[in-house]
C-alpha cells in the first residue's frame, strides 16, 4: 500500500523547506529516527558501525545531537553503559547544542564534553563539540586551542576546519575589504598541507563566501551576492577554478560532507555567473541543500536556493 499523501496546507510547505543537517546518510536518519522514541539502541549500533573515521564520526554525532531530545535520552544509555564513549560524546555534543539554545548552562556542556574525552583521547568529536560552542560564545585564544585539539587528533578534520574559516572571516568586518585578509591565507595553508584527496581543498572557496557573509553584515558588501562583485576578481577566479578542478578529478563522492561543499562550490560558481560549472553542481547537489551558503548574508535560503537553480539549469 502506497503512503498516505502529505498534509495539505502549511504543513507541506513546511515539509518543502526544510533542510537535513543528515543530507544522504540514510543510515543516520534512521537512527536519529528511533532516537527521537527512545530508541537509543539503534544509536549504539549506528556509532559501532561508524568506526573511527573522524568526519563521518563527527557529522553522525552533531546531527544527532540536535534531535530535541537527544540529551534525555542519551543519559539513559549512559545508565545501562555508564563508560561507553559514544553515549558520553553524544550527551556532551546534546549538551552544546541545548547550550547554544539557550536551554543548557555552556558550563555543563564543557564539562560533558571534557568528560568524553577521557573516555576516548584519540576522539577529535568531543573537542569539535566544544569548538562549535566556542565558535560562538569563546575568545578567539580559546577557539584556536579547541582547533589544534581538535587538528591534534585529526589533521584533516573537515567540520572543525569550516568552523574555523567562520569565525576567522568575521576577524575586522567592519574595516571593509581586505584582499591580504587572514582568512585567506588560513583556507590556502590548510587546503595546500592536506592530502591531494582531502577535501579541504574546497576550503578556500568556503573563506571567500563566510568572508562575503561578514562583510555584507557589517554593510561593506551588497546584500545582493550574486551583484556584488565580491566572486568577480581575480584572486576569486582563480580560487574557484582550483577548487572546480580539484573537484572534477577528485570528487569525494564517500566523504559524509560532500554536500556541504558542493552547496559552497555551487553558490560560488552561480555567484561568478559560470552557469554551466553551476549547473552540473546543481545536478549534484540534488535535493540536499544546505542553509549555508545561501542564507548569506541574510537571505531566505529556500528561495536563494531555487533562484539560483533555475537559474542555472535555465527553468527560472
Amino acid at each position: 500500500m502506497p503512503p498516505p499523501p502529505p498534509p495539505l496546507g502549511r504543513g507541506r510547505r513546511r515539509a518543502a523547506h526544510t533542510f537535513d543537517a543528515a543530507l544522504d546518510d540514510d543510515e543516520l536518519v534512521a537512527a536519529r529516527a528511533a532516537l527521537a522514541q527512545g530508541r537509543w539502541q539503534a544509536v549504539r549500533s549506528l556509532l559501532v558501525r561508524t568506526g573511527d573515521d573522524p568526519d563521518r564520526r563527527g557529522h553522525r554525532v552533531t546531527v544527532l545531537a540536535r534531535e530535541p531530545h537527544a540529551a534525555a535520552w542519551t543519559r539513559d544509555w549512559l545508565l545501562a553503559e555508564p563508560e561507553s564513549p559514544d553515549a558520553s560524546v553524544l550527551l556532551g555534543v546534546s549538551l552544546v547544542e541545548r547550550a547554544l539554545r539557550g536551554k543548557e548552562k555552556p558550563d555543563a556542556a564543557r564539562e560533558a564534553c571534557r568528560a568524553a574525552s577521557g573516555l576516548a583521547p584519540a576522539d577529535p568529536t568531543p573537542w569539535l563539540g566544544l569548538l562549535l560552542l566556542e565558535r560562538t560564545l569563546g575568545t578567539e585564544e580559546e577557539v584556536v586551542r579547541l582547533f589544534d585539539e581538535v587538528r591534534h587528533r585529526h589533521p584533516d578534520h573537515h567540520h572543525a576546519h569550516h568552523l574555523m574559516v567562520a569565525r576567522l572571516a568575521e576577524r575586522r568586518a567592519a574595516a571593509g575589504p581586505d584582499p591580504l585578509h587572514e582568512v585567506y591565507d588560513f583556507a590556502n595553508w590548510a587546503a595546500e598541507q592536506a592530502p591531494a584527496d582531502s577535501a579541504l581543498a574546497i576550503l578556500p572557496v568556503v573563506a571567500h563566501a563566510e568572508r562575503y557573509r561578514a562583510l555584507a553584515l557589517a554593510g561593506h558588501a551588497s546584500a545582493d551576492p550574486y551583484s556584488s562583485g565580491h566572486w568577480a576578481d581575480r584572486r576569486a577566479r582563480q580560487v574557484m577554478k582550483a577548487a572546480f578542478d580539484w573537484w572534477l578529478e577528485w570528487g569525494q563522492e564517500g566523504h559524509p560532507r560532500r554536500l556541504v561543499d558542493l552547496n559552497y562550490l555551487a553558490h560560488a560558481k552561480y555567484c561568478e555567473g559560470r552557469g554551466a560549472e553551476a549547473a552540473a553542481l546543481f545536478h549534484r547537489v540534488g535535493d540536499h541543500p544546505t542553509p549555508a551558503p545561501w542564507s548569506y548574508p541574510d537571505r531566505d535560503p529556500h528561495t536563494a536556493f531555487r533562484t539560483a537553480r533555475a537559474g542555472a539549469l535555465g527553468t527560472a
